[in-house]
């Protein structure tokens, strides 16, 4: 095995994913619901946080609008797997819209629908949002995911207003949250190895010199927006089916500024600095929840300060940008022959 790495490696591999598929089956059978949850939001936030990393890390634009995409993706999943009785139930200041209320689909296809549906306005968007830069292009972002929240919060007879939809199946487990993570994984990280990637990261170094060696940058910039967009939309349909109720105030910019803060975190470029922030992130989240509650240590007696994780978390991101400036990774990628490597294994 040691004399060919690229047998070692996919030995290596293998036996990671069978690893990740006996720890899921076990925390499926002996975890409870509240463990349960927390791994499913990690593995959300990791296939959300890999794919809008591929335009702000690894195509350094700046994107402002990924709540737009999740927002188009939950809504179109959530509307397709809801029967037309519950539907009915639902929509109660106006009917939805034919054929929306005639019809409903089984999970795998509504979210592959929120996916394109995502993918379709990704690439409506695409072609005037990508002919600006910098600022620019983050102002126009960061409006066009203003103008879906707004659309969501007033097209009543479409995504039921300010009301949203609830009491949405519980479709969302870990082999669908975990697996669809692993997939954005496989073919993101494909992408940024590719001739495709490499151009991407040309552009993102000095995009005149990567348009002088013959690299179109709107054609590439757009591949990266339109795969960002899928993942994302089907992202937003495991959300909306794990929590099983959705508004526009589930949608706001505060959803970017999470991931943003991820992807900074982990380091913009790293597929895997991406991962390790959305494991960390999403997970502390939850631990610090301790913080806000009342402790009691010994006869002292500490009461609980609302919102102070947000404190934390921000005196962390500050921290962050003062000593590791690009991240936790920067830019560094994890490898097998890194690791083997670093612990002398031939």
């Amino acid at each position: 095995m040691g004399s060919n790495p690229r047998r070692r490696n996919l030995f290596l591999t293998s036996g990671t994913a069978i690893l990740l598929f006996l720890l899921l089956a076990g925390a499926q059978t002996w975890a409870n619901d509240y463990h349960i949850r927390i791994l499913n939001n990690i593995a959300i936030f990791i296939t959300m946080a890999v794919s809008y990393n591929l335009i702000n890390g690894v195509c350094g634009q700046l994107h402002l609008g990924p709540n737009a995409f999740v927002t188009l993706g939950a809504y179109t999943a959530a509307l397709l797997t809801l029967s037309p009785a519950e539907k009915q139930l639902s929509f109660l200041l106006s009917p939805l819209i034919w054929p929306l209320n005639q019809f409903s689909t089984s999970f795998p296809v509504a979210l592959m629908a929120g996916g394109l549906v995502a993918v379709v306005f990704a690439f409506l968007t695409g072609f005037p949002v990508l002919r600006v830069r910098g600022d620019y292009l983050a102002i126009v972002t960061l409006g066009f995911g203003e103008v879906v929240r707004v659309l969501a919060n007033n097209l009543q007879s479409v995504t039921n207003g300010p009301l949203g939809l609830k009491g949405l199946p519980p479709f969302t487990n870990l082999w669908w949250t975990w697996g669809t993570a692993v997939m954005a994984l496989v073919v993101i990280t494909g992408i940024v190895h590719s001739g495709y990637g490499r151009a991407m990261q040309a552009i993102r170094e000095d995009e005149t010199a990567a348009r002088a060696m013959g690299i179109d940058p709107f054609r590439h910039l757009l591949l990266a927006f339109l795969v960002s967009a899928f993942f994302l939309g089907v992202a937003g349909g495991l959300l909306a089916h794990l929590i099983t109720t959705i508004s526009p105030t589930l949608f706001t910019f505060f959803l970017t500024f999470n991931l943003l803060i991820i992807i900074v975190f982990g380091g913009l470029g790293s597929t895997t600095g991406a991962v390790l922030a959305a494991i960390v992130l999403t997970w502390g989240g939850e631990w610090l929840r301790v913080v806000e509650e009342p402790i009691l240590i010994g006869c002292i007696h500490l009461p609980g300060i609302p919102g102070l994780r947000a404190v934390i978390f921000s005196f962390l991101l500050l921290v962050m940008i003062l000593f590791f400036r690009r991240g936790l990774l920067g830019r560094q990628e994890f490898s097998w022959n890194w690791l083997l490597g670093r612990l002398k294994i031939k």
